[in-house]
C-alpha cells in the first residue's frame, strides 16, 4: 500500500511531500522531497502492530531517523534530518 506523506521542519521554514509504501511483511520505504530541494529515501519496519521506525539518507549527504504511529491507512510521526527535527503525516 502506498500513501501520500506531508510534513514540515519544526522551525516552519521548510515543508516536504512524498510517499510511504508499506508491504505485508511489515517493512516499507519512504521517499521525501522538500521545498528546499532535499531528496531523501529510506526504509522502515513496524516494531509493533501500530508503531514503526526507520532511517533515510538524502542526496545531499544528510541522514536521519524517524518514528511513527499508524492506524493502518494513516498516521503521524517525528524524525530528524541532520540536527533538524520534523513532523509528518501520512494517509
Amino acid at each position: 500500500m502506498t500513501l501520500p506523506v506531508t510534513g514540515q521542519m519544526t522551525t516552519g521554514d521548510e515543508t516536504f511531500s512524498g510517499k510511504a509504501t508499506g508491504y505485508l511483511d511489515g517493512a516499507g520505504t519512504l521517499e521525501l522531497t522538500s521545498t528546499r530541494g532535499k531528496h531523501c529515501k529510506g526504509t522502515f519496519v513496524y516494531v509493533t502492530h501500530r508503531n514503526g521506525a526507520g532511517t533515510f539518507t538524502c542526496k545531499n549527504g544528510q541522514s536521519g531517523s524517524f518514528d511513527f504511529v499508524s492506524t493502518g491507512t494513516r498516521g503521524t510521526g517525528t524524525g530528524r534530518i541532520g540536527k533538524q527535527e520534523f513532523t509528518f503525516t501520512f494517509g
